[in-house]
């Protein structure tokens, strides 16, 4: 584990590689789990108010679980999720070509939207866990259908925090990811 100001992040991070493989995992991840993608309480209000954006690229059934659940589920650890459509699939969903994909994103993409998607959802495999005492924890959540992804970040060099560059600064700001590049280089030289 290395501190960085506030934050105890996993040396996974640094050591161990990722760089998503949609081709080959389909989007599994947005249909596998026990619970939806975790959700800033924020991230509610933004879900509920941009829902006219993104609306039209959801499935029926995502619809229909929105519709039905609310932008928000509370899981049985009690924190908030997406809701799912038949204790599978994101809501928030669509499928294109085989690949399940986002509808917010999608919809951001095409400039519908300025909210991306769930900044879980854009962070992962890493896992932003909050202690007690104000520290943030950020870990490595290796999953079975992330296989792909592994062995493309190994063919290709690339750790786990550089292939999410773009989600690390949204969240936690420049800085911190250059001190995640600083640690790096100090492990390297150890």
């Amino acid at each position: 584990m290395i501190e960085i100001d506030d934050k105890i992040v996993s040396a996974d991070l640094l050591r161990e590689c990722f760089a998503c493989d949609i081709a080959q995992c389909k989007g599994i991840c947005c249909v596998e789990g026990n619970a939806g993608a975790p959700l800033e309480a924020d991230e509610v209000e933004i879900l509920e108010r941009e829902y006219p954006n993104y609306r039209p690229y959801m499935t029926a059934e995502g619809i229909e679980s929105v519709e039905r659940q609310g932008f928000m589920v509370v899981d049985e650890d009690g924190d908030l999720t997406t809701p799912l459509v038949d204790d599978a699939q994101c809501a928030y969903t669509y499928t294109e070509n085989g690949v399940t994909l986002c509808a917010i994103e999608k919809a951001w993409a095409e400039g519908k939207t300025p909210f991306r998607k769930p900044i879980s959802c854009h962070l992962y495999p890493i896992r932003v866990m909050r202690f007690s005492n104000g520290t943030v924890g950020l870990n490595y959540h290796r999953w079975s259908v992330c296989a792909p992804a592994r062995r493309c970040g190994a063919r290709l060099g690339i750790p786990v925090y550089k292939a999410l560059r773009e989600p690390i600064v949204r969240r936690f700001g420049e800085e911190f990811y250059k001190a995640l590049e600083a640690a790096e280089e100090l492990i390297k030289q150890q």
